[in-house]
């Protein structure tokens, strides 16, 4: 039974992270406006915004999420919730996507 179990729960995690997995080619292009603070390559264009190449695509989904339901506080808040406010799950999926596959 055990193993049943185990084997229901790796399937649903697999299924589960495969349904956020977006296209890189289409968050390229979404990601064109993020380039200005956070730079075409993925590398903060100043101190102060956070490089993004190379991050795992889920905590970039959560975060990019965290910012538009308002559960994100503080730092560059009032920055980035407006600039994501009319993001879909798939545009974030999709930017999330082409950010992780970026070198760091």
């Amino acid at each position: 039974m055990k193993p049943l179990l185990i084997s229901l729960t790796c399937s649903l995690f697999l299924a589960v992270s495969l349904s956020h997995a977006g296209d890189p080619e289409a968050g390229k292009a979404k990601a064109a406006v993020c380039a200005n603070c956070h730079g075409a390559d993925g590398i903060g264009t100043a101190e102060i915004y956070p490089n993004l190449a190379g991050q795992k695509a889920g905590y970039l989904v959560s975060s990019i999420k965290a910012y538009k339901n308002g559960d994100r506080k503080g730092g560059m808040t009032a920055v980035m919730a407006p600039m994501v406010s009319t993001l879909s799950d798939e545009d974030i999926a999709d930017i999330a996507a082409y950010y992780s596959g970026l070198a760091q």
